[in-house]
């Protein structure tokens, strides 16, 4: 590490094959904590290269627990978080209402940290068990078509950084990296970030992949569609911005998306989504977000067409199915 550090403290930047190397060596437990420190230093100092953030992300999918759900042909829906915005749980809501929509999804997510309740949080309330089985893993999606991937039991390598991490306590590029190591690899991806410069990296190392993705950042802050105001997105080469008229919605407010203050709180309001007893606010939130969930997967349906598709599976009460399905599968 010594050498590393001397040349990124010369100005040096990282090509994909080292940053590589470097996390499989941090993930191996082959440096101290003070050694991570440093390291993790120099990117909070100076702007993360496309080809850096690549090459971490290889890293910490060569390290993971594999799972192969690519039979399933799945989306992830996932926010690198960090928008200090306490949103209810709009991307976890997207998932159920996609799976009711006959999308398979395989749902990467962990315990919230920008808000008082994550996915992880929110489906261990309910009683989901978690598990990197894969034949779990499968079973659910081919029965409720979702399945969630706990993120700390596919990535034992983080554990040699979370010390370190909670120390600092500092957004450092793993906070950009979670919806990138979503084990299983999905073939589809609806990304939210919290701001246009990792809108710009996820794009650069998104282009030229197999995968069909959707980067999505909110201009007024949120790293998700938050019908506030206008997002920007990038999409498979094509790139734009969208206003809340675009998907046939008034502006909202930002205190109409506010998620609660403990878990309890953010579990009625998940569960009055899908039991149609949500604010007409919460229930566009969730229909936008999905709408381009459906586009991402069938980008050659307009938003129209994909809004509706999100809007029947809600209003049907198939994503309610699909929730109801999975935690009875527990």
């Amino acid at each position: 590490m010594k050498e590393t550090l001397q040349y990124l403290f010369e100005g040096n930047k990282l090509t994909t094959d080292q940053a590589e190397e470097i996390q499989v060596k941090i993930g191996k437990d082959q440096f101290s904590e003070a050694e991570i420190s440093s390291f993790l230093t120099v990117f909070l100092m100076r702007p993360i290269t496309a080809g850096e953030l690549k090459g971490f992300r290889n890293g910490l999918l060569k390290l993971a627990v594999k799972v192969d759900l690519s039979a399933f042909n799945t989306i992830d829906v996932c926010g690198t978080g960090g928008d200090e915005k306490n949103t209810f749980n709009i991307s976890t809501l997207t998932a159920f209402v996609l799976a009711g929509a006959g999308i398979k999804v395989a749902k990467h997510g962990n315990y919230g940290v920008s808000s008082s309740c994550g996915s992880s949080n929110l489906l261990e309330y309910f009683g989901y068990k978690f598990s990197n089985s894969e034949p779990k893993l499968k079973t659910e999606i081919d029965k409720a078509g979702i399945a969630f991937l706990h993120a700390p039991l596919f990535h034992p390598a983080m554990k040699y950084v979370a010390p370190v991490r909670r120390s600092l306590k500092l957004k450092t590029f793993y906070n950009k990296l979670g919806p990138m190591v979503n084990p299983s690899k999905p073939q589809n991806q609806l990304v939210g970030v919290y701001n246009l410069q990792v809108l710009d990296l996820y794009k650069k190392v998104y282009a030229g992949s197999d995968t069909k993705y959707t980067i999505i950042h909110a201009l007024d802050g949120y790293d998700e569609v938050s019908l506030t105001g206008e997002i920007a997105y990038a999409s498979n080469g094509k790139e734009g911005k969208l206003a809340p008229a675009d998907f046939g919605f008034a502006p909202l407010k930002p205190a109409e998306l506010f998620g609660g203050n403990t878990v309890k709180e953010a579990a009625e309001i998940f569960l009055n989504v899908l039991e149609r007893k949500a604010t007409p606010a919460q229930e566009k939130a969730v229909l936008a977000n999905t709408a381009l969930g459906v586009k991402t997967v069938y980008p050659e349906k307009n938003l129209e067409e994909s809004l509706e598709i999100a809007t029947d599976s809600l209003k049907s009460g198939k994503a309610l199915e699909k929730f109801q399905k999975l935690i009875a599968l527990q």
